[in-house]
């Protein structure tokens, strides 16, 4: 080639800038470890867990199972080598009813007191028929959500104008990008509510006919965590909070996060298993048929969780994912309620969060008095 025989800066170099990854390595570690045993434990295909920072939109761990060694190409498997959190979609079943809910009380026809009638249990749309678990009669918005009925979603959701309830979705992030800006990410399926059927409306309600992928549905639940303002997600730490765009009124996403507290504290709630010590806990399970060449299965499913703690001044969004249990349990209550459990558990107290469920004094049982009488059994 041909020798350069002067060489001239033509651009004043600057510094570059410092960045670093959002992810905290405990909590990273944390959630990997419970995945990893779940995913076991359950027989599972595979699973995903998300934990977002409610503040600034920040991933404070994203780990999927079947993981890789990068050190190790001999147990390279090509279907591994993907972060399911972000490429990979599915239908998120009745975690959806929170939203739907809080596009109802947004509409202003429902308030959070309002009652839905779901005799006799079982509802038709079209030569469709969509059963609850059994006749709950008369229930509540708070008893919709802890009871999972998917009749009331459905008649909740087909109250509401199509375009108005494609907003409300779309507006919590369902359909498109998350803009995290890795690469691969799916926008995961939402049609436009122009293409919709009665049965497409109907079946929306309890999760099915859209689909999500795990960081899709955990900004979802941002929302209702940050009263109701809707925030980027990044994977990179931010020197910033980032601009915030408002989804839902700040009344309609603390009324959601209180019937969401239900799902798991109350004795019928279905999130009974997510339940963390110390902490007031709200979320929704969700459980849905996996789809196949012949249908819906009734064999496989995908089970979930997606939860905020803790409910006093939110600070995490975790979302977990058992794809395909196989050992008997698939119910999202079951097997994915508890590895939400444990990782919330162990990420609150790694960034010292105080706990705000405590038991009081007067039930705590006996206790020694301290002063001049230390000693003393009170």
């Amino acid at each position: 080639g041909q020798i350069v025989e002067d060489v001239e800066r033509i651009k004043q170099p600057s510094p570059g800038r410092e960045r670093a990854a959002s992810i905290d390595l405990r909590i990273q570690y944390l959630a990997y470890r419970e995945l990893k045993a779940e995913i076991q434990r359950s027989s599972a295909a595979a699973g995903s867990v998300v934990v977002l920072d409610v503040d600034t939109g920040e991933v404070l761990a994203m780990v999927n199972q079947p993981s890789y060694n990068p050190n190790d190409r001999a147990q390279f498997a090509p279907r591994n080598y993907r972060n399911r959190a972000v490429t990979d979609i599915f239908e998120p079943g009745s975690s959806l009813k929170s939203l739907i809910v809080a596009a109802a009380l947004e509409s202003g026809e429902y308030r959070a007191d309002s009652v839905i009638d779901t005799s006799p249990g079982y509802i038709q749309v079209g030569s469709k028929v969509i059963e609850d678990h059994d006749n709950l009669g008369r229930i509540s918005l708070t008893t919709l959500l802890a009871k999972s009925s998917n009749v009331g979603a459905i008649k909740i959701a087909m109250s509401l104008p199509p375009d108005s309830l494609y907003a409300s979705l779309s507006g919590f992030g369902l359909g498109r990008l998350s803009a995290s800006g890795f690469p691969g990410e799916s926008a995961g399926l939402l049609s436009h509510h122009s293409n919709w059927r009665p049965i497409s409306q109907a079946t929306l309600a309890y999760g099915y006919g859209l689909s999500v992928t795990p960081l899709q549905l955990a900004q979802a639940y941002g929302v209702i965590a940050s009263g109701g303002l809707y925030r980027p997600v990044s994977l990179l730490r931010l020197d910033q909070q980032p601009i915030a765009r408002r989804v839902i009124s700040e009344q309609t996403a603390d009324g959601v996060l209180t019937m969401l507290e239900a799902v798991v504290s109350s004795e019928a709630g279905t999130g009974k298993r997510a339940a963390v010590p110390g902490y007031r806990v709200a979320g929704k399970t969700g459980t849905a048929r996996k789809i196949g060449p012949q249908g819906y299965s009734d064999e496989h499913h995908t089970a979930l969780f997606a939860g905020i703690a803790p409910v006093s001044e939110p600070r995490l969004v975790v979302v977990a994912i058992v794809d395909d249990p196989s050992n008997g349990q698939y119910y999202g209550g079951e097997v994915a309620a508890p590895v939400f459990s444990k990782v919330t558990q162990g990420a609150l107290r790694i960034l010292a969060v105080p706990p705000d469920n405590l038991p009081r004094p007067d039930r705590m049982g006996p206790r020694f008095a301290s002063g001049p009488d230390e000693g003393t059994l009170r």
